[in-house]
């Protein structure tokens, strides 16, 4: 009697294989929100001249120009003594927010009256230069100096002492909140593993 053997061939689970092309790499944060690049990063101190204008720092310069911006957007902080600066990503992501709340609730006015009615659109002279209103000025207790402080989609105006005391502030929060997650996953670490089919 002559053997027969089977010629189907198994159907082997397929594998799967991580593979990322370039063009699908995965973009990063800012991307998302309409920044090219790293966005505005770092923090410089400049002088107001006679005339109350004072110099965007060139990279900042930069990234409006990308952002083909026609003037700088600037309103007050929410909640801190500072202006929040930026082009049309800080525009879209205002807008984005303010979206979320119904047009006629309180909500969506306060924001609004904080976020657009309190906001100017400073002109950009040839050199790079824009003058500040008074508004803004006593906002943030501006008188000589400034500090600009890149944030990605945006960038903040401080004076320059306010900032240092800011910075050590949020550095001593980072600190602490670091150690908490340090704390969370060491406990994870030493948790004993739970033996299949126990009961809580």
């Amino acid at each position: 009697m002559t053997p027969k053997f089977s010629h189907v061939i198994p159907k082997l689970p397929a594998r799967r294989v991580s593979c990322v092309l370039p063009a699908q790499r995965p973009q990063s944060a800012l991307a998302g929100l309409g920044v090219e690049g790293f966005g505005f990063v770092s923090h410089y101190t400049s002088r107001l001249d006679a005339k109350g204008r004072v110099s965007i720092p060139a990279a900042f310069r930069a990234v409006l120009a990308r952002e083909a911006t026609d003037g700088l957007y600037v309103h007050h902080a929410l909640a801190l003594e500072a202006l929040d600066c930026g082009g049309l990503a800080l525009q879209r992501q205002i807008d984005e927010f303010l979206a979320g709340f119904s047009p006629y609730s309180e909500e969506f006015q306060d924001f609004s009256v904080a976020l657009k009615a309190r906001s100017e659109i400073l002109k950009i002279d040839t050199e790079g230069r824009v003058i500040l209103g008074e508004g803004a000025k006593t906002h943030a207790a501006i008188t000589t100096e400034v500090t600009f402080v890149g944030l990605g989609f945006k960038f903040q105006i401080w004076e320059p002492g306010r900032f240092r005391v800011h910075q050590a502030e949020a550095t001593s929060r980072l600190r602490d909140f670091t150690k908490q997650l340090g704390a969370r996953s060491a406990a994870w670490d030493l948790a004993p593993p739970r033996r299949h089919g126990a009961r809580e």
